[in-house]
């Protein structure tokens, strides 16, 4: 695994969960003021890493490929985290959606823009999120509205935050000074071994 793989692994581990959620969250401060509940944070949103989504109208146009969605089909979003509010007292979904794009190895402006904006057409229409075992309790329906937020790393072209900047996108920067190769043996080992699924549905990405 290169260096800049294991940073993008590390930032999706890491905001998988929803105290690190928060955290990101309170880099950008307009949508951390959208937490329904700052003193009951942790209960107030849940975190989605590499989310699915059901379109229930279907779409007629998927992008690149030009393929078809057809109503009731369940897609993986091409984002890497959804991070959706969730009132702390009823336990149900409320407010906005929030969609992260971390910055991949080797993407350019064009590829991460696209992601977002497939994201866009996709969720243009009636749809609801395929949710975790652990939150199949909540009403999953669409929000009233879905905002993006972009990870860069210290690393990413100077030319990818120019984009960003002249689109009106918000996006915050990461640093990984700290990161060495001597982690990628370590991190590598954890990859063999197999986990549970924890009840969740399978889905074909």
């Amino acid at each position: 695994m290169s260096l800049k793989q294991l940073h993008y692994e590390t930032l999706l581990a890491e905001y998988s969960e929803s105290s690190a959620a928060i955290s990101l969250l309170k880099k950008y401060r307009l949508y951390m003021e959208m937490i329904p509940s700052i003193r009951r944070a942790n209960e107030s949103l849940i975190s989605i890493p590499l989310p699915i989504a059901r379109l229930r109208e279907g779409v007629s146009y998927a992008g690149k490929s030009g393929a078809s969605i057809a109503p009731g089909q369940a897609v993986c979003l091409p984002c890497d985290l959804a991070i959706l509010m969730c009132d702390p007292e009823w336990k149900v979904k409320v407010g906005v959606e929030i969609l992260v794009f971390i910055h991949r190895p080797d993407e350019d402006f064009s590829d991460l823009l696209g992601r977002w904006r497939q994201c866009q057409v996709w969720l243009d229409k009636s749809y609801e999120w395929v949710m975790p075992y652990r939150y199949k309790h909540i009403y999953s329906d669409e929000a009233e509205a879905v905002h993006p937020l972009f990870v860069l790393s210290d690393e990413t072209s100077d030319r990818i935050q120019r984009g960003l900047m002249a689109a009106g996108l918000p996006f915050v920067i990461e640093s990984f000074s700290s990161v060495n190769e001597d982690e990628l043996p370590e991190l590598e080992s954890l990859e063999t071994q197999e986990y549970g699924s924890m009840g969740e549905e399978s889905y074909d990405c």
